[in-house]
């Protein structure tokens, strides 16, 4: 009964802060076929509610980024899929490539 921007608020954003401040985070979706994990991580556009998780988060840590003053960041991301033992970077270049 949440939407994605509720979701975000009260399970996402606390872990992004601490990601803003140096530590490591994983969200971890986890569940059965089309009970909605990929709608969570990627939402859509419109209504801006319903943009996912992973949106949300890139503007979080970037609108962090552009307020610190004297500090470098190094940002990277994947998006792992875990499907039938096979694993695959859904941000990588070739998305069917499985890795090991």
């Amino acid at each position: 009964e949440h939407n994605t921007e509720q979701i975000y608020n009260e399970i996402a954003y606390p872990l992004v802060e601490g990601v803003t401040e140096g530590y490591n985070g994983t969200i971890f979706a986890y569940g059965q076929t089309g009970s909605g994990k990929s709608f969570t991580m990627q939402g859509i556009v419109d209504p801006s509610t319903q943009k996912g998780i992973i949106p949300r988060a890139f503007e979080h840590i970037f609108e962090s980024i552009q307020c610190a003053e004297n500090a470098k960041f190094l940002v990277r991301a994947s998006y792992l899929e875990i499907y039938n033992e096979d694993i695959r970077d859904l941000l990588g270049a070739d998305t069917k490539q499985k890795l090991e």
